[in-house]
């Protein structure tokens, strides 16, 4: 009954997101297939995995419209205190656990994690949006975001919704990607709390509370132009020197998640098998171990000397199926309580 419920092609999309966030994290193809000493087609597969973020947003935006139309205040935080736990107890798990395990043998645990700490308290506000590892940043962000929608939809301001998050996103990117240009300032890394993640957010919400549709050739051509706008922008960004594989949001990002999120959509029943409805369920969970596991294999392949495409076949391959496995296991013990929802 529960899978009845879902819509495969969306559960099979976190799955997808999932994987190139992984594959992101683990910086595969930066060390080799170099033009001119540049790895251009690691950079631009950098930037296609950009796709993920927004898409989660999107979704959570689009299934939490119901009860956020209904109860607003009450759904913030009954949606938004269990996301604030995992994001404490995982903070303080990466806190704590080494990243440099050479450093560690050679001048011990506390001068390795002491480093990273000291890292974190040169930036406060930004550690805290944050948390513990610069992954966890996306809980703050999507609290931050729902938290908005609620008290606006609660004051009966919807119509104040997407001006709002358009505000936030302009000045996000004006402090960002663009601040080189703009000068603007900003208390924190835009990517961080609400400027990018309440017009994902939003898109999701208003797109369900409107009931809005597209067929999957229209689909295409939104996401097909997203990447389009988007790839353009960070090429253009280069001749100011700012790095192509800097970006997480763009002007065109919105509409590679709203194009990828619709054609998913017109296509329900993709991806329809027990394997994606089991292991989706799960996706937060792995999103917020995954990267300790690629920091274990960036330390065990480094020890090995394994390098180049074995190197980026592990730590990808590696980490999606370990953490996956981790999860699994953990669901089936009492520490599920304590690590996940």
């Amino acid at each position: 009954m529960e899978n009845s419920k879902k819509i495969a092609s969306l559960e099979l999309g976190r799955l997808v997101a999932m994987f190139a966030i992984i594959a992101l994290h683990s910086q595969v193809f930066m060390t080799y297939l170099l033009m001119d000493d540049i790895p251009v087609f690691g950079y631009a597969f950098n930037q296609f995995t950009r796709f993920a973020v927004p898409f989660f947003f999107i979704l959570s935006g689009y299934f939490i419209q119901p009860k956020l139309t209904a109860v607003p205040l009450k759904t913030v935080q009954s949606y938004c205190a269990p996301l604030l736990k995992i994001w404490l107890v995982w903070s303080a798990l990466c806190l704590v656990m080494p990243f440099n395990w050479k450093k560690v043998t050679e001048n011990g645990y506390l001068t390795e994690r002491t480093g990273y700490w000291n890292w974190l308290t040169q930036n406060p506000i930004n550690a805290i949006m944050e948390g513990g590892m610069v992954h966890l940043w996306f809980i703050p962000a999507l609290i931050i975001a729902v938290a908005i929608i609620g008290v606006l939809v609660h004051l009966k301001k919807t119509t104040w919704l997407i001006p709002v998050a358009v505000i936030l996103y302009v000045y996000g990117l004006a402090g960002g990607s663009y601040q080189t240009l703009t000068e603007v300032w900003t208390p924190f890394f835009t990517r961080n709390g609400p400027f990018f993640s309440t017009l994902m957010v939003v898109i999701g919400f208003e797109l369900r509370r409107r009931a809005i549709t597209l067929s999957s050739t229209k689909a295409t051509l939104l996401l097909l132009t997203g990447f389009t706008i988007h790839f353009s922008e960070a090429y253009w960004l280069t001749k100011f020197d700012i790095p192509f594989k800097l970006h997480d949001f763009l002007i065109g990002t919105p509409l590679i998640g709203i194009g990828l999120f619709f054609l998913l959509l017109s296509k329900p029943r993709l991806g329809h098998h027990p394997i994606t409805f089991g292991l989706s369920k799960h996706v937060l969970g792995i999103y917020v171990c995954h990267l300790l596991f690629v920091v274990v294999l960036l330390n065990i392949t480094a020890m090995m000397g394994i390098t180049l495409a074995m190197r980026d076949f592990v730590i990808v391959f590696g980490t999606a199926t370990v953490s996956t496995m981790f999860v699994l296991i953990m669901d089936k013990t009492p520490f599920k309580r304590i690590l996940f929802r």
